[in-house]
C-alpha cells in the first residue's frame, strides 16, 4: 500500500538510485535510460531553499520496462502511486524543447542519466504554471535569490530568451507572474520576495482549502482557481486601502 510521502534531495538521490539498480536487472546493461527531472524534483537538487516535494515530475527517455521498474521500486519502498510520473507532459508549461534546455547531473549504476533544467529555464516554466497556491512564484524569487548569493546572477534578459525558446513568447504567462516577476527585478531583495511570496502561496492554499471544502466541484479547473485567488486578493487589497 502506498503512503504519503515527502521527496527530499536525500531520499530522492537513494530512490532513483534504487530505480536504476532494478532497470539494469530488468533492461540489461547495455541499453542506458535517461531521466529529466523538472518542476520542484530539479529544485530540490540544485538549491537549498525547497527542502521537500510531493511527487517527482520527469521527462523519461527509456525502454518500456521504466514504467514496471518504476513501479516495484513503489512497492518496495511504500511510495505514492505515480511517485515519478510524467502528466506534467500534457500541461501548458511543456515543451519539447525542453530537453535542450537540460544539464547533467548524475548517472547511477551506469545506466540511468539524471538531468535537471537550467535556471532560466526552470523559471520560464514556473512563470507558465504560475500557480497561486503551490510553490511556483516563490520558485522563481529562490531561484534568483540562490544565484545572486553565489554570484552568477540571473538577468530579465536571460528569462526572457527562455520564455521564447520554450514557448515562443508571453502570452500563456498572467498577469500576476508578470508582476511578481517585475516585482523581484525592481527591489533586487530576491530573499525577502521569497518570504513574502512563499507566505502568500501558503495563505491562498489554506483559503482554497477552506472554500473547496464548502464548495466542492465549483472550481473546474486551474484558470478556475487562479481567477478565485485572484479575487480573494483584490477584495483584501481593497480592505487595506479602506482601513487606511
Amino acid at each position: 500500500m502506498s503512503r504519503e510521502l515527502s521527496f527530499t534531495k536525500d531520499n530522492l538521490d537513494f530512490y532513483l538510485k534504487e530505480l536504476s539498480k532494478v532497470f539494469r536487472k530488468l533492461n540489461g546493461k547495455k541499453i542506458p535510460a535517461e531521466i529529466i527531472l523538472v518542476g520542484g524534483a530539479s529544485i530540490l537538487v540544485n538549491y537549498g531553499f525547497r527542502d521537500m516535494t510531493n511527487d517527482i515530475d520527469a521527462i523519461i527517455h527509456a525502454s518500456s520496462v521504466m514504467k514496471e521498474a518504476i513501479n516495484i521500486v513503489s512497492d518496495k519502498f511504500q511510495l505514492p502511486n505515480g511517485w515519478l510520473n510524467t502528466d506534467f507532459t500534457h500541461t501548458k508549461s511543456y515543451s519539447n524543447k525542453l530537453i535542450q534546455a537540460s544539464v547533467y547531473y548524475k548517472t547511477y549504476s551506469n545506466i540511468l542519466t539524471i538531468r535537471t533544467i537550467a535556471a532560466e529555464y526552470l523559471i520560464a516554466m514556473k512563470l507558465v504554471s504560475g500557480r497561486q497556491y503551490k510553490n511556483d512564484l516563490s520558485d522563481i524569487a529562490g531561484i534568483l535569490w540562490e544565484h545572486q548569493k553565489s554570484g552568477n546572477p540571473i538577468s530579465s534578459e536571460m528569462i526572457d530568451k527562455a520564455v521564447i525558446e520554450l514557448y515562443g513568447g508571453w502570452s500563456e504567462i498572467s498577469d500576476r507572474a508578470k508582476i511578481i516577476l517585475s516585482e523581484v527585478f525592481k527591489s533586487g531583495d530576491f530573499e525577502k520576495l521569497y518570504n513574502d511570496t512563499r507566505e502568500s502561496e501558503i495563505e491562498s492554499r489554506k483559503v482554497l482549502i477552506d472554500f473547496e471544502n464548502q464548495y466542492p466541484d465549483a472550481l473546474k479547473n486551474g484558470n478556475d482557481v487562479n481567477s478565485f485567488l485572484e479575487s480573494v486578493q483584490r477584495k483584501k487589497s481593497e480592505r487595506k486601502e479602506n482601513d487606511k
